[in-house]
């Protein structure tokens, strides 16, 4: 059986007319039959070139403000009819029905729409009847039919025609085809979605654009990125960007939002290792790397701040994996480029999802991002002793990192600088003792520091840790039924401690 067909019949109904010019004129030129509805009929005449109009061939006219136009047998027998099949070919020529070869339809803009802020009937209008139901008929009849869905495809369509004299194999149906049920998938899940509005009924994932990456977390592993990075970054030095990367980026920039004040962070591993906020870029770089200057050795770097030249030349004297900024002055660029493998992203806006989601057993679980950030007013002092000013700023300093930081997970922090972490530990005495261990590993004194942990204080064990290492101010969740034991140890000892209500647990 021959698989090539020439196309000989044409439908076209498009929103955008974007290169439908030179489209229509190669159709022309191999001497195809076109038929065609409203707008885009009107386009294809001022190009000058014979058209016939779908109510012409279906004796309908378009009715209900333009709702049904093509929702007809004698356009949807003309797609589907199998060429092949004799019974089929009988019924087309007993109803008099052309066969269409090629149909070309591009999609009402409903994600544009909806994200345009619209009005609800601006984006009901925009639920494409016709256009998916010809997109996914031609699809079914790829072995017939060849389907152009999106106007991503013209160019390939333009040389297909040049090349092939409209002639096209199996092979290449197919691939249109498969677009095709792409682009239809991802056009019904965000209708889904919208209508949904987060109620959680169905979990509808679709996401058109896919990037191979080297690997995934090791070199065994395939690993691809699907989404728009170019929305978030402008890449501006540097090799590709690889899968623990992006895991990094991601836990990077999760941080430095809830920061207002001149930060820089380093993270190593999806964890903050050095942090601080400062007046000066120069200095918050400074304190942020002294923080952990060993684990800072290939860490992700990530500022609020446009880099100058000054704190350019600091970052400069280490060895690190990437850089984010908001921007960078062309001198700080210049050194920053010294080394070719450096990543150096500037971050365009946050960009970041609403909701979470992972893979767990057979399914996947969701959660609303965690963007709560404590406030000042909102700290619930539950000692005698309260505290000071400085401190306040310290604990909630502390407490946004530690809501970035792997549970279990203990923050400390002295003058808005993390001192040291405990992350990921089975216990949060663990974590703790983990902390102070890196303090001192660093001649970080303790005395006045403050300590944020994600969750609750079962026992005082480790309220009474901290206070021992010097430790005066504290800052929890609470909730916990021994509550009352870390806090008369405070008491005791002349400590103070807040509770927030809020867990900040991260798994």
């Amino acid at each position: 059986m021959d698989t090539a067909k020439k196309i000989k019949t044409a439908l076209i109904s498009v929103f955008y007319k974007d290169k439908l010019d030179q489209i229509v004129k190669k159709l022309d030129t191999l001497g195809v039959s076109i038929y065609s509805t409203g707008g885009t009929q009107k386009f294809i005449e001022g190009e000058g070139i014979d058209v016939t109009a779908v109510e012409q061939l279906t004796d309908y006219p378009s009715i209900l403000g333009g709702r049904v136009k093509t929702l007809h047998p004698k356009v949807f027998g003309g797609i589907l009819g199998r060429r092949e099949n004799n019974h089929d070919q009988e019924q087309m020529s007993q109803y008099n029905i052309p066969e269409i070869d090629l149909v070309i339809v591009d999609l009402y803009p409903f994600e544009e729409t909806v994200a345009s802020d619209a009005s609800s009937q601006e984006i009901i209008e925009k639920i494409d009847i016709g256009g998916i139901s010809l997109i996914r008929a031609a699809a079914k009849n790829y072995k017939d039919v060849l389907v152009v869905s999106s106007r991503n495809q013209y160019d390939e369509l333009i040389a297909l025609l040049e090349t092939k004299k409209g002639t096209t194999t199996i092979e290449e149906r197919k691939t249109f085809a498969r677009e095709a049920f792409n682009v239809s998938s991802h056009y019904d899940s965000h209708i889904f979605d919208h209508f949904d509005d987060n109620n959680g009924s169905a979990l509808k994932i679709s996401v058109q654009e896919s990037k191979k990456l080297r690997y995934g977390e090791n070199p065994h592993q395939q690993g691809f990125f699907y989404g728009k990075l170019n929305d978030m970054f402008d890449q501006i030095w540097g090799r590709e960007i690889s899968y623990n990367n992006l895991l990094d980026i991601d836990a990077a920039v999760n941080l430095i939002s809830d920061f207002e004040e001149t930060t820089f962070a380093v993270l190593k591993h999806n964890n903050a290792c050095g942090i601080a906020s400062r007046d000066n870029l120069t200095q918050a770089w400074k304190d942020a790397l002294a923080g952990d200057p060993v684990s800072a050795f290939g860490g992700i770097l990530v500022t609020n701040q446009n880099i100058d030249l000054a704190t350019a030349e600091e970052m400069n004297k280490i060895f690190f994996e990437v850089s984010i900024a908001p921007g960078y002055d062309d001198d700080a660029l210049e050194v920053l480029k010294q080394k070719k493998n450096r990543i150096i992203l500037v971050h365009k806006k946050p960009g970041l999802q609403k909701n979470i989601v992972r893979t767990v057993l057979n399914g996947f679980i969701a959660q609303d991002r965690d963007v709560k950030t404590e406030t000042p007013e909102e700290l619930n002092v539950v000692t005698n002793n309260n505290p000071k000013d400085d401190q306040i700023e310290d604990l909630l300093f502390a407490n946004k990192l530690v809501k970035h930081t792997k549970s279990n997970a203990i923050v400390l922090a002295k003058g808005k600088q993390m001192i040291a972490s405990g992350v990921g530990q089975t216990s949060r005495v663990d974590a703790l003792k983990q902390a102070i261990q890196k303090a001192k590993s660093f001649d970080f004194d303790l005395n006045e520091a403050v300590m944020a942990s994600d969750a609750f204080f079962p026992f005082s064990d480790t309220v009474q840790i901290a206070g021992e290492a010097g430790i005066t101010a504290v800052i929890q969740p609470g909730g916990s039924k021994r509550d009352q034991d870390s806090i008369d140890y405070c008491n005791e000892h002349n400590m103070s401690m807040v509770t927030t209500g809020y867990r900040h647990f991260k798994h």
